[in-house]
């Protein structure tokens, strides 16, 4: 199997509700499994980006939103066995215990650079004084962050080894049989997205299938994709019932990778090859500029690094190659880089809209060779100097802006 097949099929994930909710649940429901009795006193310590996407965020199984509640929830009836998909099944007496936690006051957050590697990577679990799973040497922040810098210098991460070029060789090439497993992700979105609309709770996705002529599948690409990705990501962050599939840690950045390919697939007839080829693709060239960005910072990854996937997978399924796609990155690289991420709310609905625009528009005018050129603001000459400095926009570039994004959230 391709090693690039491998880093598709290790990184797709289900994940129920926004993955920073889930991700709080799942650390916390690990904890309560290795305790007894009545709970007392939970202090949960965030980094600023897993504080920022779960503020207002909806989380599965309770009407409520954001860190003290998800949190509260993993320690009355989340399964840590399910990783993301923890709050799976939460009972309406389960939500309850957890309010009545969240009123005690039992429940303390403060902020710490605390994630490493994953969402759901537990470094270190502590019985009483005693460590029973990983090392104290996770109690240094220092010594984790110059492990870092050492791999980071010594290894260079696998999508960084492949040239735009390649990563199209592969997904056009790939055996169809190898990444027939991408098939799940259209599943689980798809039936996201219906819930969203079954629900009284969405406003967006009704919206946008009135749009559609009151049809999912319209006669329209665009509105199509638009109701697809959007409809899908608006249930999600209400935290509704059913999961979707993630890259890159974040169901919404599988949403957009995956969503507007699978509408032009039903609306322009394109085969099923074709759709499981370009979603290859749009998965790769987003890990490829979330690899520079990190998993969570203050810019939108979800429209920047997956919709410039897509955006990709797209003039794929249009026939085109490498050299219309570094038209297509410039585009998008030049027009919704900077988008901040103000956490996992409704906002991103609207920020998913706005992707699948620039991603409509930056394909249909590569098409015909309107496209930023390389010299200008922060282009690059080839297409990978390009997608890195686009993450390098996130990472170190917007540090400040996520802090002052924190501010603002602390005052209301």
């Amino acid at each position: 199997m391709n090693a690039l097949t491998e880093l598709i099929r290790n990184d797709m994930k289900p994940a129920l509700g926004v993955t920073e909710p889930g991700a709080i649940a799942f650390a916390v429901s690990t904890a309560r499994s290795h305790t007894s009795g009545n709970i007392k006193k939970i202090e949960l310590s965030l980094n600023s980006g897993m504080y920022k996407n779960a503020f207002t965020c909806g989380i599965p199984g309770s009407p409520e939103v954001g860190n003290y509640h998800a949190a509260a929830l993993g320690a009355a009836g989340a399964d840590p066995s399910k990783g993301l998909e923890c709050l799976e099944g939460i009972t309406p007496e389960q939500a309850d215990a957890a309010l009545k936690m969240v009123e005690a006051g039992i429940i303390k957050v403060t902020m710490k650079d605390t994630i490493t590697d994953s969402h759901t990577n537990i470094v270190r679990i502590t019985e009483n004084g005693k460590t029973v799973f990983g090392s104290d040497a996770a109690d240094s922040a220092d010594e984790g962050k110059e492990a870092a810098a050492v791999a980071a210098e010594d290894d260079m991460p696998l999508i960084h080894r492949y040239t735009l070029q390649q990563l199209y060789d592969y997904a056009a090439t790939v055996p169809v049989s190898e990444i027939e497993f991408i098939r799940k992700a259209f599943e689980l979105n798809m039936a996201l997205l219906e819930e969203g609309l079954e629900s009284g709770r969405t406003t967006f996705g009704p919206y946008l299938m009135a749009a559609n002529g009151g049809r999912i599948v319209g006669t329209d690409e665009q509105k199509t994709a638009s109701l697809m990705c959007n409809g899908a990501i608006e249930a999600r962050v209400l935290g509704l019932s059913r999961p979707a599939m993630s890259i890159t840690g974040s169901g919404a950045h599988g949403i957009i990778a995956t969503m507007p390919l699978y509408a032009a697939y039903k609306v322009s007839g394109y085969t099923e090859e074709q759709l499981l080829r370009a979603t290859a693709l749009s998965y790769l060239i987003c890990m490829y500029i979330k690899e520079y960005s990190g998993k969570l910072s203050a810019f939108c990854g979800c429209a920047i690094a997956a919709g410039t996937g897509m955006a990709c997978g797209l003039a794929m399924m249009r026939g085109e190659g490498p050299d219309v796609m570094t038209h297509v990155i410039n585009n998008m690289a030049s027009s919704i880089t900077g988008m901040i991420c103000d956490g996992g709310n409704q906002g991103c609905t609207m920020k998913g809209v706005v992707a699948v625009d620039a991603a409509w528009q930056s394909v249909g005018m590569a098409q015909q060779g309107v496209y930023i050129y390389d010299v200008h603001g922060i282009n690059g000459h080839t297409p990978e100097d390009t997608m890195r400095k686009m993450g390098l926009i996130a990472s170190p570039g917007m540090v400040g802006t996520e802090k002052t994004i924190v501010d603002i959230l602390q005052t209301k």
